[in-house]
């Protein structure tokens, strides 16, 4: 976890800002002579304080690259109460930002499940959650990125400068168009607790149309759901309030995806809302109630991540775990589902409503065309075991085309070049390579997650 020693307050004397800016200024020179150091024609890959959040793969390539150490890029530079913003370095954890900005009566206006994924590691990777309904991705709340080049320029890049497409384009791209250096993102008012109410639904049909009511309404503050079976739909509703009659946490023997088809309602402190599935999805790190009682306090995500990378020879690199999120356009959703209880048949599935709030440049504007949806919807798989003899994952790339859906790129990956660059937009890609990254120090986009990932050249 970040050290809260960096989180300012809200009166934060105009020294201490002085200070973290000095500080922040001398880790970027570190990170320039790292850069300048580095021979040509090898790639790197970048080092933090915080767990990699991306599904372990036995023969990540990333493992044995020379690094570019981040770690020390993880302070909280300044939060502006009045104006609702943040500024901070990638290596910040959402927990420590959470436990930075509740005190102020603020959030980030989206949190992403897991309480160590970074801000850096939310813009690069795409990171959504049930806030998304409203604001888009958590790249859609930032409004200032600090980019360092692979030859150690320093670009501050904004949607209106002379580096908007530099921009756009840093959202999804897994470290690959140089290092993120520091970030400006909007907050939004927040409450010391969480009313949730679940409503629970027998059909697809019934499920859409409440959350189309509930994403036309804005009637609430986050939606989120389960799809238990294809015969019960959760939909997961909260609200920030003032008080609560009592608390509920997920963090020992309670699963919260379990308890979305037992509860008609519930109450969370903001922080353990927000941190709810920190210990399992749809996939608890510890199966039974004993277990949970006896490992639960220690089995959390980040401490099984990091379990994973240091075990990764063990790893099966033919039949990997599913762990995966699709993006599925809401006008195709009954359609995929369709396909998916057919083809696939595994549940839970958890469920994200997500507003596209930008038709992104790093996305092949074909895989837009026909689609006017404003709502996608996240399916996500937590853990599913592969049958022998298959390729789950490959099966659901070859299907999503046909539902104008694409998954994203934190998983194992079995695309081919011709077919990667049909979904992710190569032209665009080159072009911000050419302007961060022109010795290709960082790989591109399709060697790293497809190629290199696997342990392929």
């Amino acid at each position: 976890m970040t050290s809260q020693a960096h989180a300012p307050t809200a009166t934060m004397p105009v020294r201490n800002a002085d200070a973290l800016e000095r500080a922040h200024a001398a880790k970027i020179a570190r990170v320039i002579a790292q850069l300048r150091a580095h021979p040509r024609g090898h790639p790197v890959s970048l080092r933090k304080r915080a767990v990699r959040h991306q599904v372990p793969k036995r023969d990540d390539k990333s493992r044995t690259d020379a690094k570019i150490d981040l770690s020390d890029l993880d302070a909280v530079l300044a939060i502006d109460r009045d104006a609702m913003t943040c500024t901070a370095e990638p290596g910040v954890t959402f927990e420590a930002l959470v436990a930075a900005t509740l005190p102020l009566g603020l959030a980030p206006v989206v949190v992403p499940e897991l309480s160590t994924i970074t801000v850096g590691g939310a813009v690069a990777g795409c990171s959504i959650e049930s806030m998304s309904f409203v604001y888009g991705g958590f790249h859609d709340s930032c409004f200032e990125y600090e980019v360092i080049t692979s030859d150690g320029r320093v670009l501050t890049c904004t949607p209106t400068n002379e580096h908007r497409f530099v921009f756009q384009m840093i959202h999804g791209s897994f470290g690959t168009l140089g290092i993120l250096s520091k970030l400006g993102f909007r907050l939004v008012p927040a409450k010391p607790y969480v009313h949730v109410t679940y409503e629970r639904y027998g059909t697809i049909a019934e499920y859409k149309n409440a959350i189309m009511r509930r994403f036309v309404a804005r009637d609430v503050d986050f939606m989120d759901g389960v799809i238990h079976s294809p015969s019960l739909y959760v939909l997961s509703l909260g609200r920030f309030v003032d008080r609560a009659p009592y608390t509920n946490r997920y963090d020992w023997t309670k699963v919260y995806y379990e308890s979305t088809a037992e509860r008609a309602e519930d109450y969370l402190r903001t922080r353990d809302y927000f941190f709810r599935y920190d210990n399992g999805v749809t996939n608890p790190n510890v199966k039974s109630r004993v277990g949970r009682f006896f490992f639960g306090k220690v089995l959390h995500s980040t401490r099984l991540l990091r379990l994973a990378e240091k075990l990764h020879p063990i790893l099966s690199a033919d039949r990997p775990t599913v762990t995966v999120d699709l993006f599925v356009p809401f006008s195709r959703v009954e359609a995929f589902l369709a396909w998916y209880r057919e083809a696939i048949g595994h549940f839970p599935l958890l469920v994200v409503p997500y507003r596209l709030a930008h038709r992104y440049e790093w996305v092949a504007p074909k895989v837009f065309e026909g689609i006017d949806d404003e709502l996608y919807v996240d399916l996500a798989i937590y853990g599913m075991k592969q049958p022998a003899g298959r390729n789950v994952y490959k099966e659901i790339e070859d299907a999503l085309p046909r539902f104008d859906a694409i998954k994203t790129l934190i998983s194992h990956n079995y695309y081919d070049a011709a077919t990667f660059w049909s979904i992710f937009n190569e032209p665009a890609h080159r072009a911000a390579k050419a302007i961060v990254d022109p010795n290709d120090v960082f790989r591109d986009l399709y060697a790293k997650t497809c190629r290199a990932a696997r342990g392929l050249d």
